[in-house]
């Protein structure tokens, strides 16, 4: 912390005992230096350059300090996280950090990861691949309850570029295929609790009986808190080159295999296109340099466990969540946080 925020902690501890004392406020200080956004929310009490003091008032939130002190209320999460609190009480006192701090997510105990959940479909089947309606929906409230942070996939690159911070507890929610469940459960429970996710589609599969249409893709993409992605045309694997397939022509293939998914879902939803879901997870040199070619940053495996920021960006490991999870082993999957050895 700055010496100057020090002396000003100090100093605002010795108003506030004169505050209790006489029931004056303190002289306002001056205005926000230029490019910060001045408090519409809570009183001021001290800033410099790093942070700022602020006591809450009544109807203050963590979103609207955040809005008034970091121009977002999306960024209410990093209030929370340094002050170590989920919500503000009126006459509490908050410190916002104005500036982006530890965007790697290491400290001396270890390094964030972040968990990128995989789903399939959704519905009363016994089968591995569907989650029911009532298992989705109690994994959901079990994140909210738990104060885990669904984050969009595609604000993991700030972070793996070394550039972004994330939520102490970032969580990443998927969805494969396309298949209508996602649009009947999936959807309004992700609704009910504000949280994002991105499906990834594979083209072929739209228009089957029990796969989404365009019109209810545009319907949740329209929504802006879930992004539609290509997860291929065909859902073959990428890796295998077909018999008598030339090098030439597995290349040509892969371009297709790459472009057709990406190229319906930015013509119909207008949605740019930023990520990739391998199918089974496999991939090689070749898909990966179709890829950045195209100007995709993000590809998903399934190899289930977390990603640290040093993590390969076309690599990104995702655990798949089982029909037959409970909530123990749910919560096993979430882990967004790895020790060092010895701590």
């Amino acid at each position: 912390m700055g010496i100057r925020f020090i002396l000003w902690a100090v100093l605002w501890s010795a108003v506030a005992s004169l505050l209790q004392a006489c029931g004056t406020a303190p002289a306002p200080l001056p205005e926000a230096s230029p490019g910060q956004t001045s408090a519409t929310k809570g009183q001021l009490i001290a800033r410099d350059d790093d942070f700022a003091i602020v006591v809450a008032q009544s109807g203050d939130t963590l979103e609207s300090l955040a809005k008034g002190y970091l121009g977002d209320s999306r960024y209410a999460w990093r209030i929370a996280d340094f002050n170590n609190i989920t919500q503000v009480r009126p006459g509490q006192e908050v410190i916002v950090p104005l500036k982006s701090r530890n965007p790697v997510g290491v400290n001396a105990q270890g390094f964030q990861t972040v968990p990128i959940l995989c789903y399939h479909r959704f519905g009363s089947s016994r089968s591995k691949l569907v989650v029911t309606p009532a298992a989705f929906a109690a994994q959901m409230e079990f994140l909210a309850r738990n104060h885990y942070r669904v984050i969009p996939l595609s604000q993991l690159q700030g972070f793996l570029q070394g550039r972004e911070p994330l939520p102490q507890r970032a969580v990443v929610i998927t969805i494969d295929d396309g298949y209508r469940s996602t649009y009947e459960v999936a959807y309004p429970i992700l609704k009910r609790y504000g949280f994002p996710a991105t499906i990834f589609l594979y083209s072929d599969f739209v228009g089957a009986t029990d796969a989404m249409t365009w019109h209810q893709m545009q319907e949740i993409a329209h929504s802006g808190s879930i992004e539609i992605q290509p997860h291929s045309k065909t859902h073959s694997n990428l890796t295998l080159r077909l018999p008598q397939e030339s090098e030439v022509q597995y290349r040509e293939r892969m371009r297709h295999e790459v472009d057709t998914p990406a190229n319906a879902i930015e013509d119909r939803l207008t949605t740019k296109v930023n990520s990739f879901a391998y199918p089974y997870g496999d991939t090689n040199d070749v898909v990966v340099q179709r890829l950045v070619q195209r100007g995709v940053g993000i590809g998903v495996t399934v190899t289930p466990g977390g990603n640290g920021f040093f993590a390969n960006p076309y690599m990104l490991r995702r655990t798949m969540v089982f029909g037959d999870d409970d909530m123990t082993t749910f919560a096993s999957k979430l882990a967004v946080f790895n020790r060092t050895a010895g701590q």
